[in-house]
């Protein structure tokens, strides 16, 4: 449990906010014990300049030690560093600290100088000024501050930032908790609907998110897929329902007229052949079914051959046309050619074949008696164009979409291979098929081919 992303979510969060909240108090103390020091030294400074001047005017003016004048600068200290000794009554009782604290050498050359002090066991930080009476330097009057009262600033400080650190930590903790659960509560339900979908339940409901992040995103490519998957279930099923009827049909037909030419119901000469006849377009029928199966299963699988040999496409289009030519007599269509190229190019005749007759056949499925049914043949400098135009019941925004796929059928008859088929075969050519319709205006396909002359 503590391994999952529920748990571990607020957990990475809570520690990236400690740490840095501990890399921010370490900056924040250091700053301020700098800070603290600079100030404590100005201040110092400031004293020293008054005190050294007022030290310097009574003495010239009076001669009188200034041994209480320690009061005037509060709780900080003042020592004295003699240099010379007989100068030394002019500061009273001040206590006194060893020459050694600030060597003559540097209190000559420096007007001021910081220092840390160890006084019996009390440590002060200092600031030493030169003392001058008239023109003689008798010492440095030292004005010494205690480092407690540094550390107890230091103190209040950091029990104030632990306190305001204990209460960010509480809420980032909170708010990760709820971050975590908003979070981790659609994963797991995807999770929940993608065990059911692995199960086989591509019903299942998926949950929709609001917003635009990554986890709705998510949810609704999941939803799609979901709907897809099931939609593929469904074709699939619908093929092999079509699948089997479209064999069991022809193989009746087979089966019943072997059994009547095996058993010798039919004697006349006329009918045997006519009878064999029915066999030969039954089987041819199924030919073509497998073939399908077959040159699906080589597309999808990216094991098909494309030959390349040259193609006069203007006996393609007349063989193209001449198959359908006896069905458009037959059901009174207006079945036109219209050659306007004769182009050679280097391609697969066969497979070009295979795709007009696919294109022709939906054109002749869908065009009721009585309509027109138009193959065009054209071509520029880059592309040849066959030109499949019916009159049919045309297809609508959302087949459209779909009537590419496999085992896909408006009416749910037929195997839903033709046209699949065909835009496999286009794009293995290097071509492609575009799709004009709009419902009641009937449908025009467009197979473009390279023209890739010999």
């Amino acid at each position: 449990m503590l391994g999952s992303l529920r748990y571990r979510l607020p957990a990475l969060f809570l520690l990236g906010v400690v740490l840095a909240g501990l890399v921010s108090t370490l900056i924040a103390i250091r700053f301020f014990q700098s800070y603290t020091r600079s100030h404590a030294i100005d201040e110092l400074r400031a004293e020293s300049v008054g005190i050294v001047q007022l030290y310097a005017r009574q003495a010239a003016a009076a001669n009188v030690p200034l041994a209480n004048l320690e009061r005037a600068i509060g709780g900080d200290q003042i020592f004295f560093i003699p240099i010379v000794p007989e100068l030394s009554l002019f500061v009273g009782a001040l206590p006194t600290l060893p020459l050694d604290t600030l060597p003559r050498a540097t209190l000559e050359q420096q007007v001021t100088t910081t220092l840390d002090l160890t006084v019996g066991k009390r440590h002060y930080l200092a600031v030493a000024r030169q003392l001058k009476l008239g023109d003689r330097l008798a010492g440095a009057l030292v004005v010494a501050k205690p480092s407690s009262q540094l550390r107890s600033r230091l103190v209040t400080l950091i029990e104030r930032l632990a306190i305001a650190f204990a209460g960010g930590v509480i809420v980032v903790g909170l708010l990760g908790v709820y971050l975590s659960r908003r979070i981790t509560k659609p994963l797991l339900s995807l999770s929940s609907a993608a065990d059911a979908v692995a199960g086989g339940n591509y019903g299942v409901e998926v949950p929709q998110l609001r917003g635009s992040d990554e986890i709705a995103h998510l949810s609704a490519r999941f939803g799609d897929m979901a709907g897809k998957l099931a939609e593929s279930e469904q074709l699939s099923r619908n093929f092999l329902m079509t699948v089997s009827h479209e064999l069991r049909t022809p193989l009746t037909a087979i089966l019943g007229h072997v059994s009547a030419l095996r058993e010798g119901v039919i004697d006349d000469p006329h009918a045997r052949e006519a009878s064999l006849g029915v066999i030969g377009e039954e089987a041819l029928r199924l030919e073509r079914l497998v073939g399908d199966v077959l040159d699906l299963a080589k597309l999808d699988a990216h094991r098909f051959t494309v030959l390349r040999e040259e193609v006069d496409l203007e006996q393609l289009s007349d063989r193209a046309y001449t198959a359908f030519a006896e069905t458009a007599r037959r059901r009174a269509i207006d079945y036109r050619l219209d050659l306007g190229a004769r182009p050679v190019i280097v391609t697969d005749g066969d497979r070009v074949l295979q795709i007009i007759s696919n294109l022709l056949s939906n054109a002749f499925r869908w065009t009721p008696e009585g309509g027109r049914i138009t193959l065009s043949l054209s071509a520029d400098a880059d592309w040849v164009s066959f030109v499949v135009a019916d009159s049919g019941p045309g297809i609508s925004l959302e087949e459209q979409a779909r009537i590419f796929r496999p085992f896909f059928s408006r009416d749910g008859s037929g195997t839903g291979l033709g046209l699949a088929i065909a835009r496999e075969l286009a794009t293995a050519l290097g071509g492609r098929i575009e799709l004009q319709t709009e419902p009641g205006l009937g449908s025009r396909f467009t197979l473009l081919l390279p023209a890739a002359k010999a």
